[in-house]
């Protein structure tokens, strides 16, 4: 009795997540939770949530801080009811391939002889032809590409056993998306890093790792920032920003070199390095005969009123006074303030200005690259299952058309039906009979169409 309540239990279960229902409202959370990911900064910190998502006002009355955090919000594709929601919806593809369609393949691949005439009334095409053999047909059938079985008197054939297929194989594509997916999310990692040109760095900054990323974050060799330049266009804009990169063991030999800008990643050992921001680490001048010093550059608030970096040079020996540089670009252009704070004049590296009683002389801006660094483990797994899904979608589209014909005395019965493309199925119907009909132009033939 227990055994059988449990496989009643099992089949209700199985029922139950092969339900079109599910697998669309499955689908849909999916996707709603996705774009949240989108929207929602993923993996920063909690002060930061705290100043853009406060409590008081709440976005749409609802969506605080806390409420992110709590629901996991801040890193969506890693939480356990998102990682349910994929394992839930991938149970109930592979329960709808199971029960629906491997046993239409299998009903598609079954088949059976005609044996009858009154059985070719149910089909949507049929007619009788009289004086005609199946040996006549075969040639029409073959041209046509059926495959094609007869015994004795019966004959069946067919063609576009793909078409039945196709569904099944765009199912086991979506599974090993969904697999690629989970598989990434646990295994890959972002991080990001702020590096000035001559530097040597190892991926520290990570913001955003799954729970087994540990073996994809490098720990035998670091990059290397040869040099960092920008390219402006005639009107004084941004064209393009480029890095030249070495990736390097930790004795300082080179592995590999390239130069990366937008778009044109540097990639090693299953990490990405994407070219994303820049700014100005530093500037090197020189005081009257002094030696050649080097002073960190700061990014100031500007409140979304453009880039502004600036530093301080120490005038006097017991840095009681100095004067300021500031700049907006690598283009070299800095402006020079005295200890008043007073504008003095403007300089550009290799040229000095008289401020304060004293020579300052700018030698070199240096610039700094701003990297975003991914690895995921799971590309070529979801890559993978994207291109059998567009195999799959293709194959869908190929219909499956059967056709079944039955020599009795001298009448020759002949009916057909597919799965899709009526029309273009009834022209082919049709097309077969005309050729039949032409090889014995004498006789009279009858026929009827139905549905």
């Amino acid at each position: 009795m227990t055994q059988i309540t449990f496989k009643q239990g099992w089949r209700q279960l199985i029922s139950g997540l092969a339900d079109l229902r599910l697998a669309i409202i499955l689908l849909l959370s999916i996707a709603l939770f996705s774009i949240s990911g989108t929207i929602i900064e993923q993996g920063q910190s909690v002060s930061f949530y705290q100043n853009n998502y406060p409590e008081d006002p709440a976005i749409l009355g609802f969506l605080s801080w806390k409420v992110i955090l709590t629901l996991g919000l801040d890193h969506v594709y890693t939480t356990w009811w998102f990682v349910t929601l994929l394992v839930v919806f991938g149970s109930s593809l592979t329960a709808c391939s199971f029960t629906r369609q491997l046993p239409t393949l299998k009903s598609a691949r079954r088949w059976q002889y005609y044996k009858r005439p009154s059985q070719f009334e149910k089909l949507a095409l049929s007619t009788e032809l009289s004086y005609l053999t199946l040996d006549q047909l075969i040639p029409e059938l073959k041209q046509h590409r059926y495959k094609i079985f007869q015994e004795g008197n019966q004959l069946y054939a067919r063609k576009g056993i793909m078409g039945r297929i196709g569904p099944i194989v765009v199912h086991i594509s979506m599974l090993i998306i969904l697999v690629g997916a989970i598989w990434g999310a646990f295994t890959g990692f972002m991080a990001q890093e702020m590096v000035a040109t001559g530097e040597t760095f190892q991926v520290k900054n990570i913001f955003e790792a799954g729970k087994l990323s540990k073996a994809q974050i490098p720990q035998d060799w670091q990059v290397r920032v040869n040099d960092f330049w920008i390219d402006y266009t005639q009107e004084g804009e941004i064209d393009q920003f480029y890095s030249d990169l070495s990736v390097v063991d930790l004795k300082g030999n080179e592995l590999k070199q390239e130069t990366i800008h937008v778009n044109q990643p540097l990639r090693y050992d299953g990490v990405t390095f994407y070219q994303t921001d820049w700014g100005i680490a530093a500037v090197t001048v020189q005081i009257n005969n002094s030696p050649i010093f080097r002073l960190p550059m700061a990014k100031l608030n500007q409140e979304g009123e453009g880039n502004l970096w600036g530093t301080w040079v120490p005038i006097k020996p017991d840095l009681s006074q100095g004067v300021s540089l500031l700049t907006r670009d690598l283009k070299g252009t800095l402006l020079v303030y005295d200890t008043a704070g007073k504008l003095t004049g403007v300089v550009r590296p290799g040229m000095g200005i008289e401020v304060e009683g004293i020579t300052l002389k700018v030698q070199k801006l240096i610039g700094s690259t701003g990297l975003q660094i991914k690895a995921d483990p799971g590309i070529p797994i979801v890559y993978t299952g994207f291109g059998l899904l567009m195999v799959g979608v293709v194959m869908s589209y190929v219909s499956h058309s059967q056709i079944w014909a039955l020599k009795v005395d001298n009448s020759l019965y002949l009916g057909g039906k597919t799965n899709r493309a009526q029309v273009g199925f009834e022209q082919e119907f049709l097309a077969i009979l005309t050729a039949l009909e032409k090889q014995q132009p004498q006789l009279v033939t009858s026929s009827s169409e139905k549905g």
